[in-house]
């Protein structure tokens, strides 16, 4: 599965979730098992080669529709900001859903 995350930076250790219209980078995250395979940066959300099946966004006033369009789920990130705590999140399920 791969997630989508809007970051501030290509620097892994360092980069942070910002919001989407703001994101210097995108960072797309391979998960299988419940653990990190790869991640892939590109400067737009629509420029990688696999699809994502999620999108994690900083906050409910994100525009959710460029990703709802192509057929992605989008999530919102409350208190996580870094790749691992966002993926640690994700898979404890502790992402919550877009109030639509």
């Amino acid at each position: 599965m791969y997630v989508l995350i809007p970051m501030d930076s290509d620097e892994v250790q360092e980069a942070k979730l910002t919001k989407a219209l703001e994101a210097k980078v995108w960072a797309q995250v391979q998960i299988e098992e419940g653990e990190v395979v790869e991640i892939f940066h590109n400067e737009t959300y629509d420029g990688f080669e696999n699809f994502s099946e999620a999108v994690v966004l900083i906050d409910a006033g994100e525009n959710t529709m460029p990703f709802i369009e192509l057929s992605m789920m989008p999530l919102i990130a409350p208190m996580q900001r870094t790749i691992d705590e966002i993926v640690e999140a994700y898979l404890f399920r502790e992402l919550h859903d877009f109030p639509y």
